[in-house]
C-alpha cells in the first residue's frame, strides 16, 4: 500500500533521517539546530525514522544494485535510513524549502543562514563527497538544501523499489547523478564540515562512522561498501568477506574519534538533552544494552565541561 505523504504545514523545516541504531544522535541533532539558532521559531525540524515507513522493511532480505554489484537489503543495517533523504519534498506537498541531514549532523551554527538563502535556479544545494568518491562525481547528499517545488520528480518510495527492480543502482542515486544537469549548486563546506571542527564550521559533520563519539568501544554494525574502482582488489576482498564470513565479521570495533573537541561538542549536547529530558536516563541505558551507545556515556558525560552558551 502506498503511503500517505504526512505534509509539513510550514515553508521551513530540517529533516533529520535516522533509524533506531542513530536515534540518540538525531535527538541531539534535532536539539543542537534550534539551540544554534537565533531565528528558532521560523523553522520546523522533523525526524523521519525508518519505523514510520514501512516499503523500507518490506524489501528487507531482498537483492539490489550497489554501483553495479549486488548486495542484499537489510532493514537492520546502520545506514538503512539513507533512501528517506528523498522523502522531504512530498513530505512538504512538493512545497517550500526544506533541509535533510543525517543523524550524526550538529549544528555549530546558525541553520536559519542556510534555509534562507537564495537558490536561483538550482533546486538541490550541497557539497561534494571528499576522497575518492569525490573525484569520480559523487555529490554528499547527506546535507541537502531543497527547493521542494522543483523535485517533483522525487517519488521516494517507487524510485526505492526501483532498485530491486533493478531499473535504478543505488550509488548514482544516493549520489545525485540522476539529477538534470545544471540543477544542483555547490554548498560551502562548513555547512557539511566532514569531521572537522574550526571557527568556520556551521554543521559539524561525524562522517567517519568508525569514529563517532557516541560509539567508542562498540561492535562495528555497518556494512562498508565492496567496490572500489581506483582499486578493484580490495573490492574483491571486501566482498569475499562479506560473502564467506558475513557483513561485520573482522571489522572491529569502533575507535574513539581522533579529536576530543569534537566528542567533547556532542556530550555536552547530551548533556543539556538529558538537563531538557529530551533523552532520558531510561532512554539512554537501553540504548547503551542495545549497543547503539558506547556503554561509558554517562562517564564520558560526567567529565565534559558544560558548552559556552
Amino acid at each position: 500500500m502506498k503511503q500517505e505523504a504526512r505534509r509539513v504545514p510550514v515553508d521551513h523545516c530540517v529533516f533529520i533521517h535516522t533509524n533506531q541504531r542513530q536515534m540518540v544522535g538525531a535527538l541531539v541533532a534535532q536539539y543542537a539546530l534550534k539551540r544554534n539558532s537565533k531565528h528558532a521559531d521560523k523553522f520546523d525540524v522533523r525526524i523521519l525514522h525508518t519505523n514510520d515507513f514501512p516499503f523500507l522493511k518490506a524489501f528487507h532480505g531482498k537483492p539490489f544494485k550497489r554501483d553495479g554489484v549486488e548486495r542484499i537489503w537489510n532493514y537492520e543495517d546502520l545506514q538503512s535510513f539513507t533512501p528517506l533523504r528523498f522523502m522531504p519534498p512530498s513530505e512538504m506537498g512538493y512545497r517550500g524549502r526544506a533541509l535533510v541531514i543525517d543523524p550524526d549532523i550538529f549544528a555549530v551554527g546558525d541553520v536559519w543562514d542556510l534555509l534562507n538563502r537564495d537558490m536561483g535556479d538550482k533546486s538541490i544545494f550541497c557539497r561534494m563527497r571528499s576522497g575518492p568518491k569525490g573525484l569520480i562525481g559523487c555529490y554528499a547528499s547527506s546535507v541537502m538544501l531543497l527547493d521542494c517545488a522543483k523535485l517533483t520528480h522525487w517519488r521516494g518510495e517507487a524510485d526505492f523499489a526501483e532498485l530491486f527492480a533493478f531499473t535504478r543502482d543505488y550509488v548514482p542515486w544516493v549520489c545525485l547523478k540522476l539529477e538534470p544537469k545544471g540543477s544542483i549548486g555547490l554548498l560551502e563546506s562548513q555547512w557539511n564540515d566532514f569531521d572537522r571542527l574550526t571557527p568556520d564550521t556551521k554543521m559539524l559533520h561525524n562522517t567517519r562512522r568508525m569514529t563517532q563519539p557516541w560509539k567508542t568501544g562498540l561492535p562495528i554494525d555497518w556494512t562498508p561498501a565492496d567496490t572500489f574502482k581506483l582499486f578493484p582488489p580490495i573490492g574483491w576482498a571486501m566482498r569475499w568477506r562479506r560473502r564467506f564470513l558475513g557483513d561485520h565479521a573482522l571489522m572491529g570495533r569502533y575507535r574513539r574519534h581522533p579529536d576530543p573537541r569534537q566528542e567533547a561538542f556532542f556530550f555536552g549536547l547530551l548533556r543539556e538533552c538529558l538537563d531538557r529530558g529530551i533523552v532520558t536516563e531510561d532512554m539512554l541505558r537501553e540504548e547503551m544494552r542495545a549497543n547503539h551507545v558506547r556503554h561509558d556515556a554517562f562517564e564520558v558525560i560526567d567529565r565534559t565541561p558544560p558548552l559556552a552558551a
